[in-house]
């Protein structure tokens, strides 16, 4: 919705195509971009038109013609400006949003006529707000007072700061409006045209809002009741809340509410641990039922070859042994050698 205060703005149709150029084509060895005409000049041949060239245009030029404003409907602008009002009655959002409301008597503030009526001076506006406990929302509109970063400190918005107090009254006369208007960050509005932007500044709900007595009681005539229409808007009546109490922590957290809840369950489920069926045969055999079988069959095949090579040394071994019989029967025994050692 705030896009529709916006202006086009768009950069000169013929800007960056105020020469004559002419492509020079392929086979000369250069880009095809368009180059100035002519000789004899340090700008005869240089590149134009392009974005990347000197003196060219913009790439993509803006135009006047883009789509600066949004449309939305008549009933969801009345809703919003239903959820802002009803926003500006709820403390906690208020606070939330940033206003120094510790001082303030009640909200949402009504002021009676015979106090805000009179009221012509400023000086007189600045005392009322003090008398109200709001004055301290001033102050830190005041204290939030910057210099804009950016290049719009040279296009007459050279300061921000936050947003203070919303006036909001109904009779024409004058003299509010006039007292109020010099107050840094105070607002003011017509009770028959209420501003959803002044309602909820950058779309943050709770704006801190001042109303004159005869303004408050007119907005049931406004903007009518769950039960009755609205006499200025036809057929129109505000939208029923979803809830009674909206601060659902303090219902959750009520006696009543605990004394019926059962106790917390806390669940014991069982965690498998997961194994390795590289490392755990058990494992193996779920995923694999053949595991089984070729174990079992590793088994008896190492069972054969350990047999096997059992066999094979006994034969060996008594190979050797009549080897070494044999030997010892053929080799002849010298006596007298063996008598002279004993000797």
């Amino acid at each position: 919705m705030a896009k529709n205060a916006r202006q086009a703005y768009a950069v000169n149709v013929d800007a960056g195509h105020q020469t004559a150029a002419e492509s020079w084509g392929t086979g000369r060895a250069v880009s095809r971009i368009p180059r100035v005409t002519g000789s004899g000049t340090s700008r005869a041949g240089q590149g134009a038109f392009g974005n990347m060239c000197r003196g060219g245009r913009m790439f993509a030029p803006t135009k006047t013609w883009r789509k600066w404003h949004r449309k939305i409907s008549k009933g969801q602008r009345r809703y919003a400006t239903c959820a802002a009002l009803a926003a500006t009655a709820v403390p906690a959002l208020v606070l939330a949003r940033g206003h120094r409301i510790e001082t303030v008597p009640e909200i949402p503030l009504v002021v009676a006529n015979s106090v805000i009526d009179p009221i012509a001076k400023t000086k007189d506006a600045v005392a009322l707000l003090k008398s109200l406990g709001a004055y301290e929302d001033v102050e830190r509109v005041v204290d939030s007072k910057k210099l804009r970063r950016g290049r719009g400190k040279a296009r007459n918005r050279r300061y921000n700061q936050r947003k203070g107090p919303l006036v909001i009254y109904s009779k024409e006369n004058g003299t509010v409006v006039q007292a109020f208007r010099n107050i840094p960050g105070v607002d003011l509005c017509n009770v028959s045209r209420l501003n959803l932007l002044q309602l909820a500044p950058g779309g943050h709900l709770g704006r801190f809002v001042i109303w004159a007595e005869d303004a408050f009681e007119q907005l049931n005539s406004i903007f009518g009741t769950l039960t009755q229409e609205s006499e200025q808007k036809s057929g129109f009546k505000v939208p029923r809340s979803k809830m009674t109490n909206p601060d659902l922590t303090r219902i959750i957290n009520s006696d009543e509410v605990q004394s019926v809840l059962r106790d917390v369950e806390v669940s014991h489920k069982f965690q498998p641990r997961k194994k390795n069926p590289l490392k755990n045969f058990g494992s193996m055999v779920k995923l694999n039922p053949y595991a089984m079988t070729q174990k079992r069959r590793a088994i008896l095949a190492q069972e054969n070859v350990q047999k096997k090579r059992r066999k094979d040394v006994a034969k060996k071994r008594a190979n050797a042994d009549f080897l070494d019989n044999i030997i010892n029967a053929a080799t002849p025994v010298d006596v007298e050698s063996e008598d002279s050692y004993d000797e």
